[in-house]
């Protein structure tokens, strides 16, 4: 049997992209029709007693027979469609009587096991139109630039006469006299009754084409994927959308040449449906980039995830239990075992909500979110939110894990993210069985079929709380015209940027749809300034601007519940809390505790000293932040209000005593190596509630000196346990027990973020 041409075909049947076949013809496979138009044409041409006879038509040949032997060589066949269908089996064997005979007899034997419908179906698609086109429909595409079903009457009296003599006649040479067979088979046509006068006149104006048109190539990746997924040589009907597959080819075009300004040759894009996971766009790789990068299917392509990992670490700190969705979190000074995260702009918030953590996309957060959670945790509820190419150990990834140490594909993470929102909007949702998670789906004898789904392991009220603090991602500044759209239209995203530039992402979601882009270089080298929000943020936008406005996502009632929430906080009210709000939060959150920072204290009507009992006075609940988180905080802060001190001969000051901050108690460090190999100082940090405190140093009982104002100091480490401890000059003390490494390098990881 002869190869054929591998043939993709979006949801409606519209041709994506097509491969010669392996013989280097153009021959696709059977569409199993022949269009009314062309059967008209073909047999009105070839044979117009095909209806009638059983595969062998004597006048037919009588009369070939006497023509040929009057000229002297041969004129006319005499064939029927069945027997030139026994023709090409034979593999256009020379035309002799005796090679005539056979096909004869081959055509009684088709039509003894055929109708006549499958015979005209063989016929249209394996007879030749000229040069290397096979086949009824490849010929429509190659000579006409459209499906056979498409094509005009006059389109379809010129294949008709094409298969009589391809190599001799076709429109590439020898116009004239191809002209005059289509016209006059036209002619016949209104003389039968087939088409009006009018038709008629308008078909014979038509143009013959002038030259073999190139076939569409919107999808050429999904094309390569499609043959190495054991697809290859067949028509591969997809779920696609061949309109926005073009519309979103053309939004990477437009961005092309600034990227290639900046040395950024690549991107890639998926926008799939949230409910089915019916992919409708897929580009995997930036149109026209040419080279060996060019060719990289970058969707299916593990690449580092940057930041997007986030999202699912803070929804799994939600669903276990360790944080309400809007609580205060740390941000400070971190370092765990020689890793030591920054944010992108370097600096502190001290506390921070987590939501607010998660929209800004800090790291330290983040990190100090996984090492609570637990990276084997973590790594669980990335695989069952389907990201499988995060495939190794704990102890391999370590906390980086959410800065990018992974890698994934563009597949995986818009599916994952797609699956977020299914949890929502799925109707089968309830508290005890979530909505699947699966993999997009692609192909379209794949769709229905979900063997290989799974629950998600996060409750409806976990992804809603994720959800709407996505909703709240920065946006670059001075974009207020993306302030505006998203206003019109609700969109959850998160960008990500790998070390390096090399790595630049968005995803977004509403309630219908989930698209991912990716910008980079397909060989992994950075660029200056290459990050998700500059280079592929604008991209997804554009991207939804394409699409209808989704519905919104609903508010999963069943998973929420009334609960007292600290306004100051974010945490569970306690007794002490002031300003208390009832809000809907996931019952997971009941799990947590409850608000640690409000105390009653017992201050004098100006509220500048505490006092004691028996003092006048009265009691107020003050906002009281641990010494470290404090120090941050109030800088960002200016409201915030200190613990006031003691009134004299009322109590004591130890709560406003010294703090350090870094190292923390129990850390170990790997001690920074200078450029010459000595090892360089390492800078500890404290800090005092009193501004105005002086602070004395020692370590490991030698005493280094006292810092006033900003409190630093530099150590310099020999290998081992060390003692650090803070003294103010009213004796009160803070102390902490850290371990320097032998040999060691610190890891210091400034990830870009959300930037």
């Amino acid at each position: 049997m002869a190869p054929a041409s591998t043939v993709l075909e979006d949801h409606d049947g519209r041709l994506l992209a097509a491969r010669v076949a392996a013989d280097g013809q153009w021959r696709m496979p059977s569409t199993g029709s022949v269009p009314e138009r062309f059967e008209r044409c073909l047999l009105t041409f070839e044979d117009r007693q095909f209806h009638r006879h059983g595969g062998v038509y004597l006048p037919a040949l009588v009369r070939a027979f006497q023509q040929n032997q009057r000229a002297g060589r041969v004129i006319s066949g005499g064939s029927t469609i069945t027997m030139q269908v026994a023709r090409l089996a034979y593999g256009n064997a020379p035309r002799t009587w005796h090679q005539k005979l056979r096909e004869a007899l081959l055509a009684l034997r088709i039509e003894w096991h055929w109708d006549k419908r499958t015979i005209l179906r063989h016929y249209a698609d394996h007879a030749p139109f000229g040069g290397n086109v096979v086949g009824l429909e490849a010929a429509a595409w190659r000579w006409f630039g459209r499906a056979a079903s498409e094509l005009s009457w006059a389109e379809s009296a010129t294949l008709a006469v094409l298969p009589n003599a391809p190599a001799r006649i076709h429109p590439g040479r020898s116009r004239d006299a191809l002209q005059r067979k289509r016209d006059r088979l036209l002619g016949e046509l209104v003389r039968n009754g087939t088409i009006d006068s009018l038709t008629w006149s308008l078909a014979i104006e038509e143009p013959l084409p002038a030259a073999p048109l190139p076939l569409p190539q919107l999808a050429p990746h999904l094309l390569d994927h499609a043959e190495r997924s054991g697809r290859a040589a067949q028509r591969v009907r997809t779920t696609l959308d061949a309109d926005l597959q073009r519309q979103a080819t053309e939004v990477l075009r437009r961005h092309a040449p600034t990227q290639r300004a900046n040395g950024v040759m690549n991107a890639a894009v998926l926008v799939m449906e949230v409910r089915s996971g019916a992919v409708r766009a897929y580009i995997g790789n930036q149109p026209d980039a040419g080279g060996a990068a060019g060719a990289v299917d970058i969707v299916q392509a593990p690449r580092s995830t940057g930041s997007l990992l986030k999202p699912f670490i803070h929804a799994a700190m939600i669903t276990q239990g360790e944080w309400m969705p809007d609580q205060l979190i740390a941000d400070v000074p971190t370092q765990y075992e020689g890793f030591a995260p920054r944010n992108f702009d370097e600096g502190y918030d001290g506390a921070v909500p987590a939501s607010e953590a998660l929209a800004r996309s800090l790291n330290v957060p983040a990190v100090r979110a996984l090492r609570r959670l637990g990276v084997p945790a973590a790594l669980r509820t990335l695989h069952g939110m389907g990201l499988h190419h995060i495939d190794r150990s704990a102890e391999h990834y370590g906390l980086a894990l959410v800065m990018g140490g992974a890698e994934s594909t563009l597949w995986e993470l818009t599916g994952a993210y797609a699956s977020l929102v299914r949890v929502l909007v799925d109707s089968s949702t309830t508290i005890d069985h979530a909505a699947p998670v699966h993999p997009p789906v692609i192909w379209q004898d794949d769709r229905g079929s979900m063997s290989n789904a799974v629950s998600s392991p996060l409750s409806t009220g976990t992804v809603y709380h994720t959800l709407q603090a996505l909703l709240r991602t920065q946006r670059p500044e001075g974009a207020t015209g993306w302030q505006h759209f998203n206003d019109q239209h609700t969109i959850a995203w998160k960008t990500g940027t790998s070390f390096g530039h090399r790595d630049a992402w968005a995803i977004g979601v509403d309630g219908t749809h989930a698209v991912g882009v990716w910008v980079g270089n397909a060989n992994g080298e950075g660029r200056p300034g290459l990050t998700g929000t500059v280079a592929a943020a604008p991209i997804l936008f554009e991207l939804f601007g394409l699409l209808p406005k989704g519905a919104p996502w609903p508010v999963p009632v069943d998973d929420l519940m009334p609960m007292s929430v600290c306004v100051r906080s974010g945490h569970k009210a306690s007794v002490d809390c002031p300003d208390v709000d009832t809000l809907l939060i996931t019952r997971a959150a009941q799990r947590t505790a409850p608000c640690p920072y409000h105390r009653l204290l017992r201050v004098d009507n100006e509220r500048r000293v505490r006092v004691d009992g028996g003092d006048p006075g009265i009691s107020l609940a003050w906002f009281i932040l641990p010494p470290a988180i404090e120090h941050y905080y109030a800088q960002r802060h200016p409201e915030y209000q200190r613990m006031p001190p003691w009134a004299a001969g009322s109590g004591t000051d130890h709560e406003l005593g010294p703090a350090v901050i870094y190292p923390e108690n129990g850390a170990t460090l790997y001690l920074p190596v200078g450029m010459d190999g000595s090892k360089a100082d390492l800078v500890a940090l404290a800090t005092h509630r009193e501004p105005g405190a002086t602070l004395h140093w020692s370590l490991d009982g030698i005493a280094l000196g006292g810092t006033n104002g900003v409190h630093q100091h530099a150590l310099r480490l020999a290998n081992g346990v060390h003692l650090l401890t803070v003294t103010d000059d009213l004796g009160r003390q803070a102390s902490v027990r850290f371990r320097t490494v032998q040999g060691g390098a610190q890891q210091i990881l400034t990830a870009p973020g959300n930037r």
